[in-house]
């Protein structure tokens, strides 16, 4: 683990291996630990494998109030730029993969490669943009608690949280050690995102696309036509799996990573 002061804030995260970059950015209510099986399987296979905490979560600051999917991008270029890296492949899981597109965004040069998981570009709905400020009031009034027992079944499948309880138990355990303010403005901030979807036909690096096929937050159908909005866009559906793949089905979403990486 690292530790690095930038904009203000301290960044918690992981640098192991050597090798081309690759930049994984966790998803909401998270911390980097989500992707320590491909930490542990990248590293060795030859990549330099980079996982920040985002503001707000795990071991970086928090910072209270309202945090756009901008500010998370500009973070994850600050640290880019302390470790010196001009170019990566950028993944990110879920609000992970809206903060990888915002920052193909703003910085299109430095992207070689996307990862997008479980994710969706669209802007919020009037509906959705109200149900996060209330989520975000409910968080800081209740604690996370109640929000994380709550959609742990939707985070992960119902049979894997029987048949896998370690993994549940360490998806729940990153869910409650996250910060209620750091959880609150993510979600004020993500209520305003940008539409990404007239975006997705400009990308002009090679794009994979995963998504768990029990997905309830981000449907199989919604990952099928993202991907088939981007030129060279690859999808990649994981079955026996919901919003988490990376965890819940570490190998073959690893295996469709590495066949991704390798012509790269």
């Amino acid at each position: 683990m690292s530790e690095v002061s930038l904009g203000g804030i301290s960044v918690g995260y992981d640098d192991q291996g050597d090798g081309d970059s690759l930049v994984l950015v966790h998803g909401h209510p998270f911390n980097r630990s989500m992707w320590r099986p491909q930490v542990e399987t990248f590293s060795r296979e030859g990549w330099r494998v980079v996982t920040p905490d985002l503001r707000g979560y795990g071991e970086s600051t928090v910072v209270p109030g309202k945090t756009p999917l901008g500010r998370f991008a500009c973070d994850i270029a600050n640290l880019l730029d302390h470790l010196e890296l001009t170019q990566v492949v950028l993944g990110g899981l879920s609000m992970g993969g809206q903060i990888a597109m915002e920052f193909y965004r703003l910085f299109p040069e430095r992207v070689r490669s996307l990862l997008l998981a479980d994710t969706t570009p669209q802007a919020e709905t009037a509906e959705g943009r109200r149900g996060r400020i209330e989520m975000a009031h409910r968080v800081l009034h209740e604690g996370i608690e109640p929000y994380a027992a709550e959609v742990l079944p939707k985070m992960v499948a119902p049979h894997n949280i029987e048949a896998l309880p370690a993994l549940a138990g360490h998806v729940l355990d990153m869910m409650r050690r996250t910060s209620p303010e750091g959880a609150a403005a993510a979600l004020r901030g993500r209520a305003e995102r940008p539409d990404y979807v007239a975006m997705l036909a400009s990308i002009a690096v090679p794009t994979l696309v995963v998504v768990g096929r029990d997905d309830e937050f981000t449907p199989v159908a919604d990952a099928r036509a993202m991907y088939e909005l981007i030129p060279q866009g690859t999808l990649a559906v994981i079955e026996g799996a919901a919003h988490m793949p990376n965890l819940e089905r570490a190998q073959e979403f690893d295996a469709a990573l590495r066949a991704f990486l390798e012509p790269l």
